[in-house]
């Protein structure tokens, strides 16, 4: 009966119905005509605020711990495994869509990142929190809303990824080196626990020297490859425009592509601004940390899964059209680097997928302030339910994670769209109030007497 529930909810949310690919496109359209195409007239702006990024007031969370940790989440089985089933599923015009969603979803991401910052609160041991949860509480007023936002966030991000991110990681080990699924599950819990435990600040520390890292090598692998068969990419490229347009390719290429760029990117699904929230920008504006996790939209979609779509296209591999995971990617970059493709791939899911696995658990643990469990106990039971998903990924079926992942995803979805468009004034009004302070050759500095914004901010916060 539960197989049944859940194939039904994610047929109406991902598969006939639709309904979520009519509603992130709306809502990245929305938000693109409603800013202005901020994330094209504001593109040099969105990469200049990345100098003084790394600043922030003593004891809080810089804005580019706040990226490297919302990349944290985004940057896993998506770009490595999610790419290789859109393609598998939706052939290579999938690649194509991935790139439509990402464009548009970086107004998206501006959008719910602005207002995880404006309705930020401080939690039982003085750090920002914030997210969803918290703008519909305070920006919109209803607690039984945020509610259900949270429940769908613990499914989600609390439990399920983690789960998925695990069993990619066990697959693709025992893949390459044959280790048993529950041995590396194992090692990979334990070690995840031991950084978990110290809280966000330890798991944005953790983000900050591990994320650049991995994207620099992930990318020149990537661009090595290219170099190498460049007789072929003009080819490459034709398929993926027609195969986006083909009569017959391009319902399963829009599909495929929206859906696992959504998984990649997260635009709307409301899990980043909470990353977002728990930053100290400077200058000290919501619209600051707006517009740096726009560029995570676009590091992590345009950049990072195109170089998985190149790694795959460019090798000479049978894709079949059943649906195939990190194993795909593994025998292209095996057809490329012979058998040091397999252990590489191997190392960079590792690596990829661990890394959302610590992030996921932030993003979940910021929604206990909400409910006063912000203390020992809460987060003990909390963390200790975390990890036996992540042991119990493990040893689970491919299918089975993926759809339990979708339906938690697409529900999330679903609530945050909603909240963050009948939040638009205030995120019209707080991004009219950044521009218009720069325009004066200000430093933008917010200050809420004097922005118009719905419901309430928490007291302190922006005095």
């Amino acid at each position: 009966m539960f197989d049944t529930v859940v194939k039904s909810v994610n047929n109406l949310l991902w598969g006939e119905g639709q309904v979520l690919i009519y509603i992130l496109l709306f809502t990245g359209i929305w938000f693109s005509v409603r800013l202005k195409g901020i994330q094209i007239f504001k593109f040099k702006h969105m990469f200049s605020l990345l100098k003084g990024s790394s600043k922030c007031k003593k004891d809080d969370i810089s804005s580019f711990q706040a990226l490297c940790t919302g990349l944290c989440a985004r940057v896993g089985t998506g770009n490595l495994a999610g790419v290789a089933v859109a393609i598998s599923l939706g052939g290579s015009g999938a690649i194509f869509w991935m790139w439509v969603i990402a464009i548009l979803g970086m107004a998206t991401g501006f959008a719910e990142s602005v207002l995880g910052q404006v309705y930020k609160v401080r939690d039982s041991g003085g750090e920002f929190r914030g997210g969803p949860a918290y703008y519909i509480q305070q920006g919109l007023g209803s607690r039984a809303f945020a509610i259900v936002f949270a429940a769908c966030l613990f499914l989600g991000y609390g439990f399920t990824f983690s789960a998925m991110q695990t069993n990619t990681i066990t697959d693709a080990l025992n893949y390459a080196f044959e280790v048993p699924t529950f041995y590396s599950g194992l090692v990979i819990t334990v070690l995840a626990g031991s950084i978990i435990l110290g809280g966000f600040k330890a798991i944005a520390r953790f983000a900050e020297r591990v994320v650049p890292i991995m994207g620099i090598v992930f990318v020149l692998a990537a661009v090595i490859i290219t170099i190498i068969n460049f007789t072929q990419v003009p080819a490459m490229l034709k398929d993926i425009f027609l195969s986006a347009f083909g009569l017959q390719e391009a319902g399963a290429g829009i599909k495929n592509g929206i859906q696992r760029g959504l998984y990649s990117n997260e635009a709307g699904a409301g899990s980043v601004p909470h990353a977002s929230a728990s930053a100290s920008p400077i200058p000290n504006h919501p619209v600051t940390q707006g517009y740096i996790q726009m560029l995570g939209v676009f590091f992590d979609t345009i950049v990072l899964c195109s170089c998985t779509a190149v790694i795959i296209l460019l090798a000479d591999v049978d894709i079949s059209g059943e649906m195939e995971g990190i194993r795909l990617t593994q025998s292209a970059m095996t057809a490329h680097l012979a058998q040091g493709g397999v252990y590489f791939v191997a190392a960079a899911i590792t690596l990829f997928a661990f890394t959302s696995v610590v992030a996921n658990y932030a993003y979940a643990e910021s929604n206990l302030h909400l409910f006063k469990l912000d203390n020992k106990v809460g987060r003990g039971i909390y963390t200790l339910l975390y990890l036996s998903m992540m042991l119990w990924g493990a040893s689970a079926t491919l299918k089975e994670v993926w759809d339990l992942a979708d339906i938690a995803l697409g529900l999330m979805t679903v609530v945050n769209v909603i909240a963050i468009i009948l939040l638009t004034p205030t995120i019209l009004s707080v991004t009219s109030d950044y521009h218009a302070q720069r325009d004066k050759g200000l430093d933008p500095e917010f200050k809420v007497k004097d922005v118009k914004v719905q419901g309430k901010c928490e007291d302190g916060i922006w005095d």
